[in-house]
């Protein structure tokens, strides 16, 4: 016999749930159940009717023939039931003005359910009090499964006012025949009358209640409204209420399409839930099921063969889990909103237990404590398609409760497109520049290496994000300001922490910062989107959001320039070359391994670690989280989508990228004639320089320029955009706004420098 703790009660380990009564005027011979309580004598009003009604049968006996005497005999069960008619309509009648309005608040109340995008549950909270009551109605239950309830409950259902004269008038007869209850007359509607207002007693008042109940049930709620009612709130034994919560229970799918057998189960348990349960007392249950189904087979619900055959099905002998789809999700909906019973989520349900499959399966062959966490974004509209929180929301061994899409790690590499999308962008770089990959110190003590230890020498920006060098990386960082970067990433919308005291410097290049899975990926569609970060929708059915401003990454060739660049990447063994943008990082230690990938349709980030932070030697996001990134594409499925090449970008080779663009080398020339004359520089405004130009109090104002050396014209340019071109090495521009600004300048012989101001 089974443990009578219920592994599926939200209070398992505190002691066995307490029986619930069973709907059934008796329980089952043979199944356990408790003796029938001796029925009190009638009451007071009823008495007079009875004795009367006695006296009149003995009286008509004793003084008739047999012939006339049979004659009688009928009139007089005629007269009898008349009588018991009437007095029956009247104790209602009397009875009825005794009791309160009725009160539907408990009755109402249900379980929390988080459903995905197309209507299928994920995730179900318990109630209050630990019950799994689903919301349910008729229309979404197998017809067959409410065609063999009202055979067996309630034939004349449809038809009756909630109370059923015949079967009450039957059962009348039957008590005043034998002195004691036979069959209760129970219709469906007084069922619910006694699930909506439980009472313990079985007595002729507590029968009057229910059938007054009964009759106020069906004219304030309809047939339809009174059959959800029993649909929701019939009991199962132990926790599990309505006919929705024991389908998943017993047989872990929804009820819209069930066996024969498996209808008749789920007709039979209310009468004796406890009794009867299969995890339980599973030949209990098969006798109560087969029951139903002779029944059923008798009233030509279904064939004689049809009941044979569903006869030979086993019933479960054990209870299934409720699902738990997007279980991290699912919590944080029903915690930002409680009180709603009913949450539709974004998520596609196949995408989530798929990706859900696939982080479960890869941190397994990974290693022992570790996690993955996986996150998807639909890029035209920002909706979550799948949330991976961890490996396991149960695996405690790998602290599966943590969701690590929220928490903050190092992201290693994987923000370096967003420094060679700001250079792009100021147009101090362009794919093709070339770039210094050799040993290089910065700010006096700063030395960064390559991951495997080499240097690459002269390379492309192309090759050198696409390789992941962090030479290059750090020079780029270096040119458009560690500060800057990291207010940009701000700017977008992402959560990004320093260490203490300190403030950004150059290794955020390498991932000297804090961001979460979540915040990575909302900047990675920024660049599938032209650099438009989108805001991140989770629920479709929610109460309306005040829509968030537009936010920038990076512009819209820049974005196009990084996607394109990063498009030709190489992949992991497991996948084919240029289909997605992709890019990956490891955190220094091996402790956190990162890939994010996208194309126009869809944008994926997974994680793989420990969630304690703890090193794991060999965690390398190629190795790891790459394939799990490939992987997660193709259970996504369909062809990927090329992003759209903006009319301004400029697809050239670096010979023929204006001089400028050629090389990254600041203090090298471009040119064999900028080698002639003093070298061009700029003199005013200084490099890093504050510039109060009174522009926070709406006046116009005129930034002065100036330079030193270099061969006139001199074109001036605001961020990649030219703004004068002058002969003389004095000019003036009229900056639109506060912020930062790079301004560069460069002479008719190729040369060029550039600086970064803050005008105030």
């Amino acid at each position: 016999m089974a443990s009578d703790a219920d592994p599926l009660s939200p209070h398992a380990g505190r002691g066995p749930s307490p029986p619930r009564r069973g709907l059934g005027e008796a329980a089952a011979e043979g199944e356990g159940a408790v003796p029938k309580e001796a029925h009190p004598e009638p009451p007071p009003h009823l008495r007079s009717g009875c004795a009367f009604a006695s006296s009149l049968h003995d009286k008509v006996q004793s003084g008739l023939s047999p012939r006339a005497g049979r004659g009688a005999r009928v009139g007089t069960v005629l007269a009898l039931f008349v009588i018991v008619a009437l007095l029956l309509a009247g104790a209602l009648w009397r009875y009825a003005t005794t009791l309160p309005p009725l009160n539907l608040t408990q009755a109402s109340l249900r379980s929390t359910v988080i459903l995905d995008r197309k209507g299928q549950l994920l995730r179900t909270f318990a109630t209050a009090d630990g019950r799994w009551r689903l919301p349910v109605s008729a229309d979404a239950i197998d017809p067959r499964y409410l065609a063999m309830l009202k055979a067996y409950e309630d034939r004349r259902f449809d038809s009756h006012p909630g109370i059923d004269p015949a079967a009450t008038l039957r059962a009348a007869w039957q008590w005043l025949a034998h002195g004691k209850i036979v069959s209760g007359g129970s219709t469906l509607s007084m069922q619910v009358a006694r699930l909506v207002e439980p009472r313990a007693e079985r007595s002729l008042p507590a029968k009057l209640r229910q059938m007054v109940r009964a009759v106020e049930l069906e004219r304030a709620l309809g047939k339809s409204g009174v059959l959800d009612l029993y649909l929701a709130l019939a009991p199962y034994g132990g926790p599990v209420e309505g006919v929705r919560a024991a389908s998943l229970a017993y047989f872990g799918r929804e009820p819209a399409r069930l066996s024969f057998a498996e209808s008749a189960l789920l007709v039979a348990l209310p009468q004796s839930p406890e009794a009867r349960r299969p995890d339980r007392f599973s030949a209990n249950a098969k006798r109560a099921r087969d029951r139903v189904l002779d029944i059923a087979a008798e009233r030509s619900v279904l064939t004689a063969a049809e009941a044979q055959a569903a006869k030979a099905e086993p019933v479960p002998v054990a209870r299934k889990q409720f699902p738990m789809l997007a279980a991290h999700a699912a919590e944080q909906a029903h915690a930002a909103d409680p009180d709603a019973r009913v949450q539709h989520l974004t998520l596609d349900a196949r995408l989530q237990a798929s990706l859900e499959a696939l982080a479960t399966e890869r941190a397994a062959a990974t290693g022992p404590a570790l996690s993955a966490a996986i996150l998807a974004i639909d890029n035209r509209s920002g909706a979550v398609l799948a949330h991976v929180g961890s490996a396991g929301y149960l695996d405690a061994a790998r602290a599966g409760a943590v969701d690590a899409t929220q928490a903050v790690r190092s992201p290693g590499s994987a923000l370096k497109p967003f420094i060679y999308a700001l250079a792009f962008e100021d147009g101090l770089a362009h794919p093709e520049t070339l770039l210094d990959d050799r040993p290089a110190r910065f700010a006096a003590s700063y030395a960064p290496e390559n991951f495997d230890m080499g240097f690459r020498g002269t390379v492309t920006a192309r090759v050198a994000l696409q390789q992941s060098l962090n030479l290059p990386a750090v020079d780029l960082l270096d040119a458009v300001g560690a500060a800057r970067f990291v207010a940009r990433l701000r700017g977008a919308g992402a959560t990004i922490l320093l260490p203490r005291d300190t403030a950004p410097g150059l290794p955020v290049a390498l991932g000297g910062l804090g961001i979460t899975l979540t915040d990575l990926a909302r900047l990675y569609a920024g660049l599938a989107r032209s650099g438009t970060v989108p805001a991140l929708t989770r629920r479709l059915d929610g109460p309306p959001v005040a829509p968030e401003p537009e936010r920038q990454v990076a512009g819209p060739v820049a974005a196009w320039y990084a996607a394109d660049i990063l498009r030709g990447a190489p992949p992991p063994e497991n996948a084919l070359p240029g289909r997605i943008s992709f890019k990956t990082g490891t955190s220094y230690g091996y402790r956190d391994a990162w890939a994010v990938g996208f194309d126009a349709r869809v944008t994926i980030a997974v994680w793989i670690g420990r969630p304690d932070g703890a090193s794991v030697p060999g965690l390398v996001g190629r190795s790891h989280a790459a394939p799990i990134l490939f992987d997660a594409f193709a259970r996504f499925g369909g062809e990927p989508e090329a992003l759209p090449r903006p009319r301004d970008a400029l697809v050239a080779a670096t010979a023929a990228l204006p001089p400028p663009l050629r090389h990254i080398r600041r203090d090298a020339p471009k040119t064999f004639a900028a080698t002639l004359g003093v070298p061009l520089k700029i003199a005013y405004p200084p490099d890093g320089a504050r510039v109060d130009l009174g522009l926070g109090e709406g006046a116009q104002a005129r930034l002065a320029l100036k330079a030193l050396g270099g061969q006139p014209p001199l074109t001036w340019m605001v961020d990649g955009l030219p703004v004068a071109e002058a002969m003389r090495r004095q000019s003036e521009w009229s900056p639109e706004g506060a912020g930062f600004a790079r301004i560069s300048v460069m002479d008719a012989a190729g040369a060029s420098d550039s600086v970064v101001v803050r005008l105030e």
